[in-house]
């Protein structure tokens, strides 16, 4: 028998339910009417985006954490952008990636995935507009930066219009219940990597060999008599695999980075930041005068990242994140001067700063 309390609860959340269906429907009356008048602009706004999940958080007093609100707000402004266009976007594939998952976490959900085999796919699907956006990694919190990530932000015309953080959490997934009989273990590289140790108290004699995704691990280990693979919880259920051990990341703060690539430029947010690509003329100091703009302007630098220029042997590209938009004043005047000392001088990007 339902107690008078509980029932009054309930119909409390069928009012609530009803209002909120009131105002969502609302909103997304209103985002069409903003649409229409774009007059052909983006219709996904990363910056403004951004504004929305920022005011929401300084206003959120719980009892969801923020990680609940901006999932939420995601997924309804995602559904409103799809009134006006199902945006497709690109991402290593197959399904079960954690580029999918960062996909989906940017954009509240996937209404036209684009699966590619490579990051290099990624960057020519965003160029020859196959995809409206792309979504790459470009550094790991324990592995360092994707090498060749930052090669094709150096060659492509693609621009970056956003970031997403994820962490990253690994399982050893199987299609037997007992790890005693693994004999090879498949993972991408950096997973491997990122699990060296785990691996070597608890597998210390399994073979392990990298692959191109971490959801291809997962079809091969499901595939693949004495074989398991290091992958993500959906990866796991995908192709159905039992989970033997999870959380086997050697750090539990292990996080990746993505970049969201776009063919148009972002406006200013309010909390950004822009990315860099320069290499310096062969003299004496040419470092310390490159980045002597940055300090003499007020603009701080979060990376700085050297990468071989493949132009020459020990010739080097420097890749460097600032605070701020390339629009903001000081980091204007900072390139400006950058411009003219640096041999060369590539802005990839001005875009909002991930929001948790």
């Amino acid at each position: 028998m339902m107690s008078d309390e509980l029932k009054k609860c309930r119909e409390q959340i069928d009012a609530i339910d009803d209002q909120m269906l009131k105002m969502v429907s609302e909103r997304a009356r209103l985002a069409h009417t903003i649409g229409s008048l774009k007059n052909g602009g983006p219709i996904y706004r990363p910056e403004r985006e951004a504004q929305v999940l920022r005011r929401l958080l300084d206003q959120n007093e719980g009892p969801l954490p923020n990680e609940a609100i901006t999932a939420i707000f995601r997924t309804v402004m995602s559904n409103c952008r799809t009134l006006e266009k199902a945006l497709s976007v690109a991402f290593l594939g197959p399904l079960g990636t954690y580029s999918e998952e960062a996909a989906s976490k940017q954009f509240g959900g996937l209404s036209h995935p684009l699966q590619c085999a490579s990051i290099d796919e990624v960057f020519q699907s965003v160029e020859a507009g196959t995809a409206d956006y792309g979504v790459v990694p470009v550094e790991n919190s324990t592995e360092g930066a994707i090498g060749r990530t930052l090669d094709l932000l150096l060659a492509s015309g693609a621009q970056i219009c956003g970031e997403v953080t994820l962490p990253v959490h690994h399982n050893l997934l199987c299609t037997s219940d007992d790890r005693s009989g693994i004999r090879k273990v498949y993972s991408h590289a950096q997973s491997l990597a990122q699990c060296h140790e785990w691996l070597n108290r608890n597998l210390p004699g399994a073979e392990r060999q990298a692959v191109a995704s971490n959801a291809e691990a997962a079809r091969l280990a499901a595939e693949t008599p004495g074989a398991a693979a290091i992958a993500s919880k959906r990866a796991g259920e995908l192709f159905g695999l039992n989970f033997l051990a999870e959380n086997i990341e050697d750090d539990p703060r292990n996080t990746t980075r993505f970049l969201v690539l776009s063919n148009h430029d972002v406006a200013a947010s309010g909390h950004d930041k822009t990315s860099l690509a320069m290499a310096t003329r062969n003299v004496p100091g040419a470092v310390v005068q490159l980045l002597e703009p940055l300090a003499r302007n007020g603009v701080s630098m979060t990376k700085f990242e050297s990468r071989p220029a493949h132009t020459g042997m020990w010739e080097y590209v420097f890749f460097v994140d600032i605070e701020g938009h390339r629009s903001d004043a000081k980091v204007a005047s900072a390139l400006a001067d950058l411009n003219e000392r640096a041999a060369f001088l590539k802005v990839l990007g001005s875009y909002p700063v991930a929001v948790i």
